[in-house]
């Protein structure tokens, strides 16, 4: 990754990042062999008041990993810190490590442009650009000086976002006109554009009606052979109709994270349980 300008530096230097470890793992904290991102003792800050309390975890690559929990758990905030959008927040700071195929994405040499190119985001409300259906696929594209053929890669991110057939005769209209629901996979289509890494979904489904969202769970799916995904849902019968892992927070802790089915069936801690079966969240 590139350089940093002078006052990306300064934000860096809000962080501190200890050595990575394994050795003090929680006995309920899965890990990975090869994961695409790991957390070692992740604490993220606004101000003096630490939301997220030293966090450990590994995201397995090419699968759906959904973080789960009350309001106000830190679900969002966690997955802000995979691709540094909490450095657009002044008084946030953190503290541990956040590791992307083994490197310190908060090192002061790591450009966050370029690691949120990797490491892309789809957030709740979809939020198209009111620009043509074109122009918001190849806006990524434009920023990097893309230098292939353009209208190729658009055709194949709105491919890959399972909306090709239904746009190929609206690229010069406004994305505005388009649905929710195709709205939300233009979004994931202009972060597909770009070839990340991962995606990064913040409640991509909360704001869309039921078939819509049966489109976006089928076409994640689709995408988790190629991508690795993480997803953040109050949905609990859509993390488990989703996800292959589920981490379930609360009050800013990772309480547990284990493969999907142990979860929803047999989690280990009570909180888990009771989360689960509603008896508080």
């Amino acid at each position: 990754m590139s350089q940093t300008d002078s006052a990306a530096e300064t934000t860096m230097d809000r962080f501190q990042v200890p050595a990575f470890s394994d050795s003090r793992e929680p006995r309920h904290i899965m890990v990975h062999a090869d994961p695409v991102i790991a957390t070692q003792d992740l604490s993220i800050y606004y101000g003096s008041a630490k939301t997220i309390h030293n966090i450990s975890m590994t995201v397995p690559r090419k699968k759906i990993t959904a973080l789960i929990g009350p309001s106000g758990s830190g679900k969002s905030t966690l997955i802000r810190a995979f691709n540094r959008m909490n450095d657009v927040i002044p008084i946030a700071w953190c503290e541990g490590a956040v590791l992307f195929n083994g490197e310190n994405l908060y090192a002061p040499e790591v450009d966050p442009v370029e690691v949120r190119r990797r490491i892309g985001m789809v957030f709740q409300k979809p939020n198209p650009f009111p620009k043509s259906v074109y122009e918001n696929v190849a806006f990524g594209l434009r920023v990097n000086r893309y230098v292939g053929t353009l209208g190729e890669r658009v055709e194949g991110a709105l491919r890959r976002a399972a909306l090709w057939d239904e746009v190929k005769d609206r690229l010069k209209d406004s994305a505005l006109g388009l649905s929710g629901g195709q709205q939300q996979r233009l979004c994931i289509a202009r972060a597909l554009a770009v070839e990340p890494d991962v995606i990064l979904m913040d409640e991509p489904a909360s704001a869309l009606d039921p078939i819509a969202t049966g489109r976006i769970e089928e076409l994640m799916h689709e995408l988790k052979e190629n991508y690795t995904i993480i997803i953040v849902t109050h949905n609990m019968q859509q993390a488990a109709r989703v996800a292959d892992y589920t981490a379930f927070m609360n009050l800013g802790q990772l309480i547990e994270y284990a493969a999907t089915d142990k979860i929803f069936t047999n989690p280990d801690d009570e909180r888990t349980e009771a989360y689960i079966t509603g008896r508080f969240g």
